[in-house]
């Protein structure tokens, strides 16, 4: 958003009206440009960041950074070059790349900003959410919603690397942050196979307890397993002949988003497999967890590894051509946007996106 400038010197009453709005912190509304755009995404652009360099970062911070330098957490922070330096992916959404090493503890602490892990390499970490230890995989998703304790344990010989998306940037705008920190205490070493989340949420398809529900805007399923995602994937494609397929994340309870502020979805394109989405009100981060793809957002290409990272702006156009199949794992704002009455779908171009 800019002020035009405006000089008429034959005007002095005018110039002096001016100068008492500055003075006072007021605009006049008739100067201002930019303050309504056409159509959404003007403020972000696509942005793509490869596995490689963010594998190769993390795991020289974590020869460099122990874990009580780096803020009891060994984040490397996607920071959209559109977006002014802000550590943001997109203008609503957090993403990062999350290093735990071979014997460490992520201390405790709590934050009102909802997270979430999808793991990308390594084995044998824990993550303890409530006092319910979920053990971590690669494939699987992960929830920490807002406010709720967690603390991250690897007691293995490898290191493990995950993605985490946030709804931070909402959370700011609404000047709604809290943190804090737990209490230091002797980490429980022993871990079950099933987290209780699992035990009493995780029976499978249409199948719940009978009462007790947590009061909760969140899923009270904190870990969504790769197995059971890659096998309803696989049913869906194979459904629909061969096509590509995707599938939501939900609260097994209700059918609702896992978070109120964040839809997380995984996406399978067969080889040779093309999808173009809709355009539509949100922003959303894409991991690439297996396979490559190409992704096309509006006029720009992005090749995508196993891996790779894409940022993808409000009412982009988007599109997908796989090379061989890939497997992608998507966060969007899309529960924040509908909730507020904002959604709308186009899929051709123009300032009304063809609808």
């Amino acid at each position: 958003m800019t002020t035009r400038r405006f000089s008429a010197p034959e005007h002095p009453d005018l110039d002096a009206l001016y100068g008492d709005m500055a003075g006072a912190d007021v605009q006049p509304l008739w100067l201002l440009e930019g303050l309504m755009t056409a159509t959404p995404g003007k403020a972000s652009g696509a942005h793509a960041w490869r596995w490689k360099d963010l594998k190769s970062l993390a795991e020289r911070a974590g020869d460099l950074v122990p874990i009580e330098r780096g803020g009891d957490r060994r984040v490397v922070a996607l920071a959209n070059p559109h977006l002014g330096g802000r550590p943001y992916a997109t203008t609503t959404l957090w993403g990062a790349v999350q290093y735990l090493g071979p014997g460490e503890l992520a201390p405790a602490h709590r934050h009102s900003p909802a997270a979430l892990r999808f793991v990308l390499e390594g084995e044998g970490v824990w993550t303890l959410v409530e006092g319910d230890a979920v053990p971590m995989a690669p494939g699987d998703l992960v929830l920490t919603p807002a406010w709720t304790w967690h603390e991250h344990h690897n007691p293995g010989s490898e290191p493990m690397l995950w993605f985490d998306g946030l709804d931070l940037p909402i959370v700011e705008a609404l000047d709604a942050v809290f943190f804090e920190p737990g209490a230091d205490r002797e980490p429980n070493r022993s871990v079950a196979e099933r987290s209780a989340s699992e035990l009493r949420y995780g029976g499978g398809a249409g199948l719940v307890p009978v009462g007790g529900r947590p009061a909760a805007a969140h899923s009270p399923l904190y870990a969504y397993r790769w197995a059971d995602t890659d096998r309803a994937l696989a049913a869906l494609v194979e459904q629909a002949g061969g096509r590509p397929a995707a599938l939501r994340f939900a609260d097994p309870s209700t059918g609702r988003d896992v978070m109120p502020t964040m839809r997380c979805e995984m996406h399978r394109l067969p080889p040779a497999g093309a999808t173009r989405r809709p355009r539509r009100v949100g922003s959303s981060i894409w991991v690439t967890f297996r396979g490559g793809c190409v992704a096309h957002v509006g006029e720009e290409r992005f090749a995508l590894g196993q891996g790779d990272i894409l940022a993808v702006p409000s009412w982009a156009e988007l599109s997908f051509e796989a090379r061989e199949q890939a497997d992608l794992f998507c966060v969007s704002d899309a529960p924040v946007v509908e909730a507020l009455g904002l959604d709308r779908l186009g899929a051709g171009p123009g300032p009304e996106g063809g609808e």
